[in-house]
């Protein structure tokens, strides 16, 4: 029974987080529930617009997944609901396939949340979320950027009153909206810019308090007062009433398969911005989060949201940095927000029917402007410019060709990188410091003293089948640069966590080679796996256990050890005349 309950509160950390629960910790959790609560009703309604859906899908998706997230998430703050970058994902993949804003748009985006939640689910279960690291943080950092431009230009239109075609161009965008400039629709672009100004104000006021709402009741009020919908302000308009209703409509087969890529992507996507945000809250508080139990929890968000009628959902930052100052102290808080959202959609979204889009248009550009990482860009061009060019690449690429192409190529240039570097790993010669037991890179101690007879070399990597070339053609062309001085070559093996088949064929090769040039050879500092692999492949019998040493310091002792004695063995015998 003891094994059972333990159990049952791994997989559902809440049971945990409820065997412990009083009062004081729900006070902080109602505090943050009502806060987040608030403010993702205008959020969840301007990320739906963003997606290309109805507003009232933005509600959905903060009822269902947030509850079932509670039920197994890890982190204490993460809140979970409609994000940014999700949304947009949705609305560029989704909107290859059907019309946006059309039922086949809703069916295909809500079938999309259901394909993300099986494959983070997956992951999950089976450990998977290593995955993630082939998003490297330069590529996502680079793909963020261009899909905070992208997001910005795409509300232009609602920003402006400006009736824009429809393209992924933000260069388009912008082009035509100065073409256009003396046809904006001045109150709407009052409305508009206010927004922005009234969010930014607040939060600059606190950060805690609900700016969103704020500007949406203050439009929604002025807008219903003065009949500005007369007057050329596009409203929200009927928002329908009532939680959203099981349904299984949107299961199609041949529909998932065309999803797939969109899919793929957004589970990898939305995962790394949740559990970034959720590592960081964690760390801060002083517990650690599950990595895998994290993507099960994401995963049955979405998949039971899906049957719900919601979107793909994940972690936010910002409403997690409010959950966290708010006081959350556990995933009760999204509980209450989900409650707080359930009351909504169920008696006040009549109240939302002068809302302008002008001010969804506002909160989705004050939100996105965080993403754009100018302070990533300067970091990279002072400490890592190769990783800097992959960042502007995957940007670039963004911009130009898409979201998913860009953030394919940003991929792709990461398996790059990662076979170049397994390819040519760093290597050095290494000298040793004055009369110490301490031997250094050459290039980096230029005190570092070395021997015209003695040649000592590591390499800092793995010994297999990717880079052994590029070991044996570094370490003959130091050899070559010696000449025939060279007596001893030392391998100090400490960096060689592993080595394979055709490591210990290339270490063979080497070691006759050496043999016939008749220059003696090493190994030192040789870890216990590669010492076992070198026993059971016959090198060390080969060589001579005496040919092996703890360190390179023993080595070159060794050596010089042996040298003087055959010196003094083989010295002319001096006699009297």
């Amino acid at each position: 029974m003891k094994n059972l309950k333990t159990h049952i509160k791994k997989f559902i950390p809440l049971a945990d987080t409820l065997s412990s629960y009083n009062k004081s910790v729900f006070k902080g959790d109602l505090n943050a529930g009502v806060t987040v609560g608030i403010m993702l009703i205008p959020q969840g309604m301007a990320y739906a617009i963003l997606a290309g859906l109805p507003p009232v899908y933005g509600l959905y998706a903060s009822i269902i997944p947030l509850v079932i997230y509670a039920l197994f998430g890890t982190s204490k703050q993460l809140a979970v609901g409609p994000v940014a970058m999700v949304s947009l994902l949705v609305v560029a993949g989704v909107g290859e396939f059907a019309e946006v804003g059309s039922a086949r748009f809703i069916q295909l985006a809500i079938l999309t949340a259901l394909g993300v939640g099986l494959v983070q689910f997956l992951m999950g279960v089976f450990r998977m979320g290593f995955l993630v690291n082939f998003l490297s943080h330069p590529v996502l950092s680079g793909f963020t950027s261009a899909a905070a431009l992208i997001i910005g230009a795409s509300q232009i239109k609602n920003l402006t009153g400006l009736d824009l075609p429809r393209t992924k161009q933000v260069q388009e965008i912008v082009i035509e909206t100065a073409r256009r400039f003396t046809e904006i629709e001045p109150i709407t672009a009052a409305i508009g810019i206010g927004s922005i100004a009234a969010i930014i104000l607040i939060r600059k006021w606190k950060r805690t308090f609900p700016s969103a709402l704020v500007v949406v009741v203050v439009g929604t009020a002025v807008t219903a007062l003065f009949g500005l919908n007369q007057h050329g302000v596009a409203i929200v308009g009927d928002i329908p009433k009532g939680l959203p209703a099981f349904s299984l409509e949107f299961l199609n087969l041949s529909d998932a398969r065309i999803l797939i890529p969109t899919v793929l992507i957004i589970s990898l996507v939305s995962y790394m911005e949740s559990i970034a945000v959720a590592k960081a809250i964690a760390n801060k508080h002083g517990y650690k989060v599950d990595a895998n139990q994290e993507l099960v929890a994401l995963g049955a968000a979405n998949i039971g949201g899906a049957f719900f009628q919601a979107f793909p959902t994940t972690g936010g930052f910002s409403r997690t940095a409010v959950n966290d100052q708010s006081g959350a102290n556990s995933t009760v808080a999204s509980i209450i927000s989900a409650v707080i959202i359930a009351l909504t959609v169920l008696f006040l979204t009549p109240l939302f029917y002068y809302l302008p889009s002008a001010v969804l248009a506002a909160i989705i550009m004050v939100a996105v402007a965080g993403l754009f990482d100018a302070a990533e860009m300067k970091h990279l061009w002072k400490t890592d410019k190769r990783d800097l060019a992959m960042l502007l690449v995957t940007f670039i690429a963004t911009l130009a060709l898409g979201i998913e192409e860009g953030i394919a190529i940003g991929v792709v240039l990461s398996l790059i990188l990662v076979i170049y570097s397994s390819t040519k790993p760093h290597s050095a010669e290494l000298g040793q410091l004055g009369e110490t037991r301490n031997y250094r890179n050459i290039n980096r101690y230029n005190e570092a003293n070395i021997s015209d007879e003695i040649l000592i070399y590591r390499y800092d990597s793995a010994l297999y089948f990717a880079n052994v070339e590029h070991f044996q053609d570094t370490l003959f062309s130091k050899i070559e640069q010696r000449g025939e001085k060279l007596e001893l070559v030392i391998l100090d093996a400490s960096a060689i966590h592993t080595i394979d088949s055709t490591g210990i064929h290339t270490l063979n090769e080497i070691i006759k080679d050496l043999k016939h040039r008749g220059i003696t050879f090493f190994i030192a500092g040789a870890i216990g796996p590669v010492r076992d692999k070198l026993k059971t492949s016959g090198i060390q019998e080969s060589m001579g256990q005496e040919n092996f040493f703890f360190d390179v310091s023993d080595a070159v002792m060794f050596y010089k050890e042996t040298h003087e004695r055959n010196r003094k063995t083989f010295s002319p015998i001096q006699t009297n005349v």
